[in-house]
């Protein structure tokens, strides 16, 4: 099966992880940040494909992704489903 998102993710996979922001860098273009904790506290994780994340808000069952980095472990730019 053909990952039709790969050439995507990969190159904003680079992009994030080549110069990994700090929490206020993410914040100050990004808006909330989240570590893996807080993460999990207000979002069920449902997948993830690197820099991805597929999440439901559990405030209110709203699906939706964020990017996430590596090192530093941050996750950013929650972006509800559209559907």
């Amino acid at each position: 099966m053909d990952d039709l998102t790969e050439t995507v993710r990969r190159e904003r996979l680079v992009e994030i992880n080549a110069q990994p922001g700090s929490r206020e860098a993410l914040e100050a273009a990004h808006g909330t940040v989240w570590t893996t904790h807080e993460l999990r506290t207000e979002f069920e994780v449902i997948g993830f494909m690197a820099p991805v994340c597929v999440v439901r808000r559990r405030s209110d069952g709203r699906k939706g992704s964020v990017f996430f980095q590596h090192h530093p472990r941050f996750f950013f730019n929650f972006v509800p489903d559209g559907r």
